[in-house]
């Protein structure tokens, strides 16, 4: 017996065959109405930098590839330019992705500054104008992965970013990074004593991104700000109602703007503190399953912590080389989804391969409960329908 759930959706269906509608939502952010709802039945798919397995990250074409690739949410990291334009960029210096080095007019510009207590050197991004910037090109990170994609693609700033999720033919969030604000707010100055938080903050009302977590706003333009730094969550909790991630890095790292260990920041009491200012935590994953000569170990209890407290799981980094993953995982990038999302229970995992994630997800659960006898009758409709031609 099909439930009166399904009502409503033959309903609408036989509105769009009578008015000669397509079936499917048109791109653009006018037709806001008529896309796909961002999925929020299952874990999320996080486009680590884009889909930057396959193309360079922080590139507008490897969010674009994520997004058709079935990306819930494409993910940045927000630094700064000198005269304060905000860039999507990783690195703090361009040395490792970008061509800096084949531009003989900027060789002068190499410095040393301190970043999280450590003396580093190259070409700060915070030395280069956006207009500088823009004469760069961005390369593949690592050597392994593809290379053909090398000074294709320019750098971007976060109005584009923003702007490639706003023109999706679906609804598709954001994540973007605070990253790195006690440098930037060191380096970058803006008009009236405005601090790198406040322009990010900024940035996101521009373009309407409001709303607490699975709110109409929020469910309208979702978005995810996350950050190392919990006085940047802190600080900007006052100016959004946005839901916010404190990402939490390896054991032996401390917090780059409060300098607390990984242990004070995952234990109960500062769980219970930064709750507050927080829906989650994105934690390296290896630090909530420790390995030892690449096979796991006895899981911690961090993700049952962190439910316990009502707070979200969404875990980095996950990638297909045999180079990381675990032994366990058979060089199964699969067995590796499955483990963690369903032995571990996440709520969203970070990964540079889109794709692989979407397919695994669609294979294993590929609709919401109550929802698979609604789409058969719904395809067993549009099959009827099609044989009919309607006069527009």
């Amino acid at each position: 017996m099909v439930s009166p759930s399904v009502v409503p959706y033959v309903f609408l269906l036989l509105l769009v065959g009578c008015s000669a509608r397509p079936l499917y939502p048109l791109p653009g952010r006018r037709n806001d109405r008529n896309k796909q709802p961002l999925q929020t039945f299952r874990a999320y798919n996080i486009a680590h930098r884009g889909s930057n397995g396959e193309i360079p990250e922080e590139t507008a074409a490897a969010y674009m590839r994520a997004i058709e690739e079935g990306t819930d949410f494409i993910e940045t990291d927000i630094l700064a330019s000198k005269d304060g334009a905000l860039i999507c960029f990783h690195d703090v210096i361009l040395d490792d992705t970008t061509d800096i080095a084949n531009h003989k007019e900027f060789a002068d510009r190499k410095r040393t500054y301190e970043v999280q207590g450590v003396n580093t050197t190259g070409f700060f991004l915070v030395d280069f104008t956006l207009e500088e910037l823009k004469l760069l090109h961005v390369k593949q990170r690592y050597p392994f992965r593809d290379q053909q994609y090398n000074g294709e693609f320019s750098i971007i700033t976060f109005e584009e970013f923003i702007s490639i999720a706003l023109d999706a033919h679906r609804v598709v969030g954001i994540y973007p990074e605070i990253k790195n604000p006690v440098l930037i707010n060191q380096h970058v100055k803006w008009p009236g004593g405005k601090k790198f938080e406040d322009k990010f903050v900024e940035t996101l009302k521009k373009y309407g991104y409001k709303g607490s977590y699975m709110s109409k706003q929020w469910l309208k333009q979702p978005a995810f700000i996350q950050s190392f730094a919990p006085t940047s969550l802190i600080y900007i909790s006052n100016q959004t109602d946005l839901p916010k991630i404190f990402l939490i890095d390896d054991m032996n790292t401390p917090t780059q703007d409060t300098n607390q260990s990984y242990w004070e920041i995952t234990s109960d009491d500062y769980l219970d503190y930064i709750k507050e200012y927080v829906v989650g935590i994105g934690p390296w994953k290896d630090t909530i399953v420790p390995c030892s000569n690449n096979y796991l170990q006895t899981p911690s209890d961090l993700v049952a912590r962190a439910h316990a407290r009502n707070l979200q799981v969404h875990p980095y980094t996950f990638r297909n080389e045999n180079k990381f993953l675990h032994f366990n995982f058979s060089e199964d990038p699969y067995n590796e989804y499955d483990y963690w999302i369903n032995k571990i229970g996440v709520d969203g995992l970070f990964t540079d391969f889109t794709g692989s994630l979407h397919h695994y997800q669609e294979w294993t659960n590929p609709f919401a409960s109550g929802e698979k006898e609604a789409t058969r009758l719904l395809h067993k409709i549009e099959l009827m329908l099609s044989k009919f031609k309607y006069i527009t």
